[in-house]
């Protein structure tokens, strides 16, 4: 085979060494074992000479017995060997193959966002699946039988070297052109092995997709479409595997032609050399019995070779993974003490810094940067003062902190080209330890981008963002995602318990902060399901209609009384009703952390303290929603719906009652 393709098929299953690494005693047993009893298979043709050339020639029937006798020993120890080698192997390897997916399955868990934008779910699928089953296969036996057959080739040709060495030369004749055929083989079969797995995991996506879309599958009579992809990518890898099935048939076929050839030759010279009298009638019969038994060594190569390349494939396509760049922490996690202990799941550590009480959440300092037209010159006004609510298990009141800021942020997708303009431009923004601010923009304008840098789902390209006055690249994940809740416009709800899909946002949370969460979330249509807390939801929770699965992803955003709440759009899947009824117990929750929340509706708004615009990637005005009724037309149109409603004169005072959902007096309710 060609150096580089050797060495790259080497250095690949060499990457599997720290996983085999603990059970190495047990796996180089099991081939010291393998390679014993395929020795033994090559001791047999020997008791055969001495069977042939003595007793049979002497006509002795206690020595053919004790000759039959030896060979059905020597049968039964090969047998004995190589199934005790099956179960020396099997145990240990089936724990490096759970142990190889734990690491993959961490590892996914651990890369960040932005990849699993870019990967196929069926592609992480298929290597979490197939290919390790592949890995574990190759383990247990071709890595094994590489390793014996190998030894088995060496031995066997000493010992028909050995016994007649003009016919032995005969029989080693085909190791060249075999040499070759096999160099030829794996270049190819090695890019078949990669279309083919990369074909799997293609057609895994497709077969998810399917499962998880039917619904508009059906609802837009796309079955037919759907199965026709599916079709074509199917007859696509069977393609692909005819392929790699024709070259391992025309592989085999010259494996086994050559060594038959060989042996047939060794035949023709043996016979004449016995009949001349150079050669005993036993050596012949151990020669071509020793030939024989190299038969099955020298055929297995294609085979053998075969899965070889497959598994180096697999172990590529797991290293792409491994090797992917983790989200690493600029600090250490076992750095914050007890502060990463009490924050696990979203639960807040109490502590000074951390609380708001009413005169300091009325603080003159001016958040945002008004880069508007209309708010030059302009002063936001403080939000009204709030109080932490006694006995929310919050433990907020004492010394002011900083809250949340953006300082100069900007942010560019990494996959995109260098010259392309960033998403987010020079960000900056204050939101006041205890206030709540409401986010608001245009479809496209980097709302969820903007919120998704919160919690570190991406990382930002420029500035920085600090809680507290502590920048969050510098805190260990863990630290900040305890302090930290996040509900997403798309909730998505995971194939457990209604009870426990909410508790995933509070690790150690008990029954009475479950029911808190699902009151305020207005979610206690819980109860009355099948089973209660305790009923299952289902993949994606689809068993529950949108409205329901958006209250159970709000209740677990509040169910461990985050210290920061990021919330984009929570209600938007709500009728009017339960929307109202959600604000209202929302207030409770959001009078007692510092939140940013994503808006589209007016109702949504005046939530907020103060509210945001994005445009353009920039933050264009900051104030309260009557000042950015009065000074903003980009805003007035954003809540009236169109451009011509809830609009007025340049310089006109606004009639903020034109606009849907906004008070007569323009005040935000709280």
């Amino acid at each position: 085979m060609p150096p580089s393709t050797q060495k790259s098929t080497v250095r690949a299953l060499l990457r599997l060494w720290p996983y085999v690494r603990p059970v190495r005693a047990r796996l180089f047993t099991a081939a010291g074992v393998a390679v014993v009893a395929s020795c033994i298979g090559l001791v047999i043709p020997l008791v055969l000479k001495w069977l042939v050339d003595g007793p049979v020639a002497d006509r002795d029937p206690g020595g053919v017995w004790l000759g039959g006798a030896a060979l059905l020993l020597l049968g039964i120890a090969e047998a004995g060997l190589f199934g005790l080698r099956r179960w020396l192997v099997a145990r240990p390897l089936a724990g490096v193959e759970a142990t190889m997916r734990a690491s993959l399955f961490s590892r996914l868990q651990r890369l960040p966002v932005a990849f699993h934008d870019r990967w196929p779910s069926g592609q992480l699928l298929s290597r979490a699946t197939a290919d390790l089953h592949l890995l574990r296969i190759f383990l247990a036996f071709p890595l094994t039988f590489l390793l014996v057959n190998g030894t088995t080739i060496l031995v066997g040709c000493g010992i028909l070297l050995s016994q007649d060495w003009q016919l032995g030369l005969v029989l080693i004749v085909p190791v060249l052109p075999i040499v070759v055929i096999c160099s030829y083989f794996e270049t190819r079969y090695s890019a078949a092995a990669r279309t083919a797995r990369d074909q799997i995991g293609d057609l895994t996506t497709v077969v998810e997709e399917g499962v998880l879309g039917i619904r508009v599958i059906k609802g837009f009579g796309r079955h037919r479409s759907q199965s026709r992809a599916f079709r074509e990518l199917s007859h696509r890898l069977r393609g692909t595997e005819l392929y790699k099935a024709r070259l391992l048939a025309g592989l085999l076929a010259l494996i086994m032609t050559l060594p038959e050839l060989a042996i047939g030759t060794a035949l023709v010279l043996g016979t004449v050399q016995v009949a001349d009298g150079a050669l005993s009638a036993g050596t012949l019969v151990a020669f071509l019995s020793t030939a024989l038994a190299l038969r099955w060594p020298v055929d297995s190569i294609g085979f053998l070779l075969a899965i070889s390349q497959d598994a180096a494939t697999a172990a590529r396509r797991h290293f792409e993974v491994m090797d992917a760049p983790a989200a690493e922490d600029d600090v250490p996690a076992a750095e914050d003490g007890d502060t990463a202990a009490g924050t696990e799941g979203g639960e807040a550590a109490a502590g000074a810094g951390n609380g708001v009480d009413g005169e300091a959440a009325a603080g003159t300092e001016c958040g945002g940067t008004a880069a508007g037209p209309e708010d030059r010159g302009t002063a936001a006004a403080a939000p009204p003062a709030r109080t932490g609510s006694a006995g929310s298990g919050n433990a907020r009141a004492g010394a002011p902190g900083d809250g949340l800021r953006f300082h100069g942020v900007t942010f560019r997708h990494p996959d995109t080209d260098p010259g392309t303009p960033p998403v987010l431009r020079g960000i900056d923004l204050h939101i006041r330890s205890g206030e709540t601010m409401a986010l608001v923009g245009a479809t496209g304008s980097g709302k969820t981008t903007l919120t998704a840098l919160v919690p570190r789902l991406h990382e930002v390209s420029g500035g920085r963002i600090t809680l507290d006055g502590e920048d969050i690249s510098r805190m260990p994940r863990s630290r900040l995602r305890g302090l930290i809740a996040v509900a997403f416009e798309d909730p998505t709800l995971f194939s457990a318990t209604a009870g426990e899909n909410v508790l995933m946002g509070a690790a150690g949370a008990g029954t009475d902060a479950l029911d808190r969460a699902l009151s305020v979330a207005q979610a206690d249509f819980v109860h009355d399901l099948p089973q209660g807390t305790g009923t299952q939801v289902g993949e994606q929770g689809l068993s529950l209609s949108g409205g329901q699965r958006q209250r159970l992803a709000l209740a677990r955003a509040v169910v461990g009384n985050p210290r920061f709440l990021v919330l984009d759009d929570p209600l938007s899947a709500l009728d009017v009703h339960t929307e109202a009824l959600v604000e209202a117990a929302l207030r409770e929750v959001l009078a007692t952390t510092t939140a940013l929340v994503v808006a589209h509706r007016p109702s949504t708004v005046l939530l907020a303290d103060r509210v945001a615009l994005l445009s353009g990637g920039r933050i264009t005005a900051v104030g309260t929603h009557r000042e950015l009724l009065r000074r903003s037309v980009e805003y007035r149109t954003l809540m009236s719906g169109g451009p011509d409603q809830g609009l007025q004169a340049p310089g006109a005072p606004a009639d903020p009652s034109r606009v849907s959902g906004a008070p007569a007096d323009g005040g935000v309710p709280r």
